[in-house]
């Protein structure tokens, strides 16, 4: 059984998503204040996080910031709709994705399902799909979800792992932003979703450069990303 972390202060919404969360087969555990949740993140056996921003005492954006010091654990944060700077911020910090609210127990639950899809492990020992990937100074391991840059580890979060993975699968094409949301966040990319942009660009920060001072993804104006096979 997974297992699901709420960190909410509305009480009663917590109850609702809590109830159709267990009802769909996951364990869940809930906090009220990001204090309370930061700590539970980070002490107890947990498959995902799903963290409102808009909190008493310790906000969303600062409680994810105590999490991802110490973990990589997947976070989805609940963002007020079309706020877009709190959506922003919570991505660069390493947020997985986001669902605007107000949103429904079933929006929750596919956006949860999409992420930890593409987080466990692959069954097939021996398939091609779990095959060590090197493109360049670029290294991964699928199956254990490893990634090095020049035999050096580079620690990314679930949905960067996953964007990653699929530009080196396609490594010297480019990948376009619907398709890179459609398969690394198992949603359509919506009109004036940045999600895609902002993950990229903390890969890149996190990768290092070519030995020509290239990044080693390319922005293909208007179409996608290529991860360059130099």
């Amino acid at each position: 059984m997974q297992t699901v972390l709420l960190i909410d202060d509305d009480v009663e919404l917590v109850e609702m998503f809590k109830e159709y969360l267990e009802l769909e087969g996951f364990e869940v555990k809930v906090a009220h204040d990001g204090a309370e949740g930061a700590q539970k993140a980070l002490q107890q056996p947990l498959d995902i996080v799903v963290l409102d921003v808009m909190m008493p005492k310790i906000n969303g954006i600062e409680t994810l910031k105590a999490i991802r010091q110490q973990s990589n654990i997947p976070v989805i944060m609940l963002t007020a709709r079309g706020d877009n700077t709190d959506r922003i911020i919570g991505l660069e910090l390493g947020a997985d994705d986001y669902v605007p609210k107000p949103s429904t127990p079933r929006e929750i639950v596919a956006r949860i399902r999409a992420i930890l899809r593409r987080v466990k492990p692959p069954q097939e020992d021996n398939s091609a799909a779990n095959a060590q990937i090197t493109v360049g100074a670029l290294s991964i391991w699928p199956r254990q979800r490893l990634v090095e840059w020049e035999n050096k580890p580079v620690t990314l979060t679930s949905t960067e792992f996953n964007l990653l993975e699929i530009l080196a699968k396609n490594a010297g094409q480019v990948v376009t932003k619907q398709d890179l949301s459609q398969i690394a966040l198992g949603r359509p990319l919506a009109r004036f979703d940045r999600s895609i942009d902002v993950h990229m660009s903390s890969i890149r920060h996190k990768l290092g450069t070519l030995p020509d001072g290239r990044q080693c993804i390319q922005t293909v104006f208007r179409l996608g990303y290529q991860l360059l096979k130099d």
